[in-house]
């Protein structure tokens, strides 16, 4: 992986502890809107993280494809995870 390690570990990180918040707070019962709240904020959380994960692919991995047909596979990976993403 070529994104920033500490970067995308420290996000991670605060995902994991987002995660863990909510275990509790569906352990405690919490308030049903206010655990939809903390599950928002972890995806949104995550499609940051990705997107740092995927800026850095691109400006690495395809940039340096050695041939147009690596380029050309490697765009084609993202276009595949682009429509997932929107599923």
């Amino acid at each position: 992986m070529k994104a920033d390690h500490d970067k995308v570990s420290r996000q991670l990180k605060i995902a994991r502890g987002q995660i863990d918040g909510l275990l509790k707070m569906v352990e405690e019962d919490a308030y049903c809107i206010d655990v939809s709240n903390q599950l928002l904020a972890t995806t949104a959380l995550l499609k940051r993280i990705n997107a740092i994960v995927l800026s850095a692919h691109l400006e690495h991995c395809v940039k340096n494809a050695k041939t147009e047909a690596d380029a050309n596979e490697k765009i084609a990976e993202i276009q595949a995870l682009l429509l997932r993403l929107m599923d």
